[in-house]
């Protein structure tokens, strides 16, 4: 979604704009999105980004399915960009490569992924009021989570999936005050029907009724090509930026989830549209003291 929203701003300042994507967003799995504001009806993750494409072509941004394996800078003004196809030369480059959710290894997640099985409260959550809900993890996280669940359903409970929890003594204290639940045991299966899980079943045959399963297992920030610059990364992963969406490293910029915003899709579209806009500007004022601005044609 940033770098949608980075090529429709960018082409809109007449600005030569290419977009290497190869198709991975995990836009693509959210088969319902509320939280977009102008969709009140909702929108899926494809139909926006299918939106959001056709819209950044209209303004004169181009698009390649290239897949990049190296990322070097040239010389201060220029980037090489070498992808599978080809190798493409930039003067400015926006890594909006995003990160991926880590999806529990237990039969029947990936089925339910988007229809029951969720990473984000703040998207999801509402979806599933007054349903039996199960947060998956060990740590903080899945403590916090399971607390904020309960403005959204009185049957929360979490599952370590045989992990011995590690979350603090203070976060042990909040979930015996609130009474949830927790389930030490490995979890077998999501038993489901067509992508709706019922049952969460664990290891001894055990099984406990639930409707809608949050994991906190982690996220993988792709942060690769940053770091084949010498991009700083913060403690969790995440590329360092400043109110520019500026990496640390001149000329390289990065928006959404790959920088340590709260990864929604809103947010990387604002983030992706600042990004813009300060390249843009960059730009401008780089040509304007080389005397290299690029004057528009008379109208005929």
């Amino acid at each position: 979604m940033a770098g949608l929203s980075a090529a429709l701003y960018l082409g809109r300042s007449r600005r030569r704009t290419l977009v290497l994507d190869t198709g991975h967003s995990m836009a693509r799995w959210e088969e319902m999105v509320d939280n977009y504001l102008g969709f009140p009806d909702g929108v899926s993750g494809r139909d926006l980004l299918d939106r959001g494409r056709k819209q950044a072509v209209q303004f004169g941004a181009s698009f390649s399915g290239d897949a990049v394996r190296q990322l070097r800078c040239e010389h201060s003004d220029r980037f090489v960009v070498e992808g599978v196809q080809r190798t493409y030369r930039a003067r400015r480059v926006l890594l909006a490569t995003g990160l991926t959710h880590l999806l529990p290894d237990i039969p029947g997640a990936k089925a339910c992924l988007g229809k029951s099985v969720f990473f984000c409260k703040d998207c999801d959550a509402f979806r599933v009021q007054e349903r039996r809900i199960a947060v998956m993890g060990h740590r903080d996280e899945a403590a916090r989570y399971a607390l904020g669940m309960l403005a959204f359903s009185s049957s929360v409970c979490i599952a370590t999936n045989g992990e011995q929890p590690v979350w603090s003594a203070w976060w042990q204290g909040r979930l015996e005050e609130y009474g949830i639940p927790v389930q030490l045991e490995a979890v077998a299966e999501l038993a489901h029907s067509a992508g709706a899980v019922h049952t969460m079943v664990f290891s001894s045959d055990a099984s406990r009724p639930v409707e809608a399963v949050f994991t906190t297992r982690g996220d993988v920030f792709h942060t690769g090509l940053a770091k084949q610059l010498g991009a700083r990364e913060d403690d969790d992963g995440q590329l360092i930026v400043d109110d520019d969406m500026k990496t640390t490293v001149p000329g390289l910029y990065a928006a959404g989830c790959v920088t340590p915003a709260n990864c929604q899709m809103i947010i990387a579209a604002g983030q992706g549209a600042t990004a813009a806009q300060a390249i843009s500007r960059d730009l401008f004022e780089v040509d304007l003291t080389r005397h290299t601005l690029r004057v528009a044609m008379p109208a005929t």
